[in-house]
């Protein structure tokens, strides 16, 4: 067994049961204690768990769904680097979907500043507010409004997203996993992506490094599903050669 493969074990034990020993690991796995410790220091660094005595307790908050606000002043620079690099990847006068994540926002804001006659249909409120005087033709999803997300989701953005068929769809995510795809925190929030990965021709995901080898409550996609990936640092080589064997285009 290669170490991400069981790395991704140990985390679904955590989602599981919160917390794992390093013995019971090591009797698990047939390895030595050490290597599990090597094995949870890491995915300690990560931000995913906090090491104990004897073991680790899972964060609780990779699960939580957090504020816009938060959200959006996270990783900001990271966010920033992600979206400068998307120019390649969309024409002027395309048609897109974008979701109401903090990453795509700053997308947006790097498309409105470059490019012209693009028609974006979001479920975002900030996008709303922010690009109400811009060169963007903006269309509303309309829906429910989930306060502490900033975004628009249920039934009536789920049949306005139906009702278009558009170039490109722009999404992030809260984790993006080797072994189990890409997940969000909410479910509302993921049954209105995967209708608007359905109307796309081309799926692109922005992810900082941080959402690597996460894992979050709701998958809503596979990897292999989408077609771009950027991001902000160069992903380790099994991350590579994982996305190239599912023909997906990496930027970073």
């Amino acid at each position: 067994m290669l170490p991400f493969e069981r790395r991704e074990k140990i985390l679904n034990t955590l989602y599981r049961e919160k917390k794992v020993y390093v013995s019971n690991l090591a009797n698990e796995f047939n390895v030595t204690e050490e290597t599990i410790r090597r094995d949870l220091e890491k995915l300690e660094k990560e931000g995913i768990v906090t090491r104990t005595y004897g073991g680790a307790v899972l964060n609780i908050h990779t699960n939580e769904d957090l504020p816009y606000h938060t959200r959006n002043t996270t990783n900001i620079e990271e966010k920033r680097k992600i979206a400068s690099k998307i120019h390649s990847l969309i024409s002027d006068g395309d048609t897109l979907m974008a979701d109401a994540s903090s990453t795509v926002f700053e997308a947006l804001k790097e498309l409105n500043n470059t490019k012209e006659g693009l028609t974006v249909l979001t479920n975002s409120v900030e996008s709303l507010r922010e690009f109400t005087q811009s060169k963007l033709n903006i269309i509303s999803t309309g829906g429910l409004l989930r306060k502490q997300s900033g975004s628009l989701v249920g039934s009536i953005a789920e049949n306005t997203v139906r009702n278009y068929n558009v170039d490109v769809v722009l999404l992030s995510c809260k984790g993006i996993s080797l072994t189990h795809g890409i997940t969000e925190s909410n479910e509302n929030e993921s049954d209105l992506k995967k209708h608007m990965i359905r109307q796309a021709n081309k799926v692109i995901l922005l992810v900082d490094h941080t959402k690597f080898d996460k894992i979050a409550f709701v998958k809503f996609l596979d990897i292999s599903d989408i077609d771009f990936l950027i991001t902000d640092t160069k992903p380790r080589e099994e991350w590579l050669t994982f996305l190239e064997q599912n023909h997906i285009e990496v930027i970073y």
